[in-house]
């Protein structure tokens, strides 16, 4: 029986930046405008921290139970290493997807975006087919696309919508930035994976590109984010502080770009992780500053 640490260590903390950045980028994008509202934001984060830990959970059952997490260098594996029973694994993911509907339905019917509760069904199949049912698109190179669309683009401009009503082209540069990010935490983790998922079958798309492609990506990836700050700075100069993450964010860069394979490569989850949530705080932290100063 699982012990509540390995439960901790199952939910996979390292990639809840993912679901925490969004949150803070979207709420830099309503604070630009005037908009910024803290219970909004705060239930916002709630739900999207629940998909996250839910989608680690489904993750865990799905990969478990087809033999694919039976021999990992990664974080704990509550199946595949036959630490709880499979049953209980989905209860928890489940129970996270309903707990995120829950909160989302308060969050919906307090900034009256309707419109949001059928893109959060939406997000909450999604995230069980990564995985799970007789064709997961993870297993076919499709899991980076996922990322980019709801722990990016839906999560980043889903939270600006609730708290200003509206969209823009801030919040959509933020949300290809984050996006961008949060995609290369997967990568990061494909790529370490790359030998077990060839062995058991699972198309990555890190197995697609083979590892020297792979590592290209990453740091284009990092590159997109970059990019996405200089959009951003069109509109709020002061968001060019988010430059100052890539002090953390090179860290994983250089790991990647250095060759290192296996247990090597942990280190740049949590690198590329804590650059996703500097890079939306000091954006954040910029928009708050240009507005002081205006």
């Amino acid at each position: 029986m699982a012990t509540l640490a390995q439960w901790v260590a199952g939910a996979r903390p390292r990639t809840l930046p993912a679901a925490v950045a969004p949150v803070v980028l979207g709420t830099a994008a309503a604070l630009r405008v005037g908009e910024a509202d803290a219970g909004l934001a705060l239930l916002a984060l709630l739900v999207a921290l629940a998909l996250q830990v839910g989608v680690n959970y489904a993750n865990d059952y799905s990969d478990g139970i087809r033999g694919t997490d039976e021999v990992r260098s990664g974080p704990v594996r509550l199946v595949g290493q036959r630490l709880a029973d499979p049953r209980n694994v989905k209860v928890a993911a489940f129970l996270s997807f309903g707990a995120a509907g829950v909160v989302g339905l308060a969050l919906v019917a307090l900034s009256q975006a309707w419109l949001m509760l059928p893109l959060g069904a939406l997000a909450v199949l999604a995230a069980w087919r990564y995985t799970g049912g007789d064709n997961p698109y993870g297993y076919r190179g499709l899991g980076e696309v996922y990322v980019f669309v709801f722990f990016g683009l839906m999560a980043t401009l889903g939270t600006e919508y609730t708290q200003a009503g509206a969209v823009s082209w801030f919040g959509l540069a933020g949300a290809v930035g984050v996006g961008a990010i949060a995609s290369g935490i997967l990568v990061a983790n494909n790529l370490r994976d790359i030998p077990t998922d060839v062995e058991h079958g699972k198309r990555t798309l890190a197995v697609r590109l083979g590892d020297a492609r792979t590592r290209m990506f990453y740091v284009g990836l990092v590159g997109v984010s970059v990019l996405a700050l200089l959009v951003m700075a069109l509109g709020q100069p002061w968001a060019l502080l988010g430059l100052l993450a890539l002090v953390v964010g090179w860290r994983g860069v250089r790991v990647v770009r250095a060759g290192t394979t296996g247990p090597g490569l942990i280190p740049v989850l949590a690198a590329t992780g804590l650059y996703e949530v500097a890079y939306a705080v000091l954006v954040l932290a910029g928009v708050a500053l240009g507005r002081a100063l205006t």
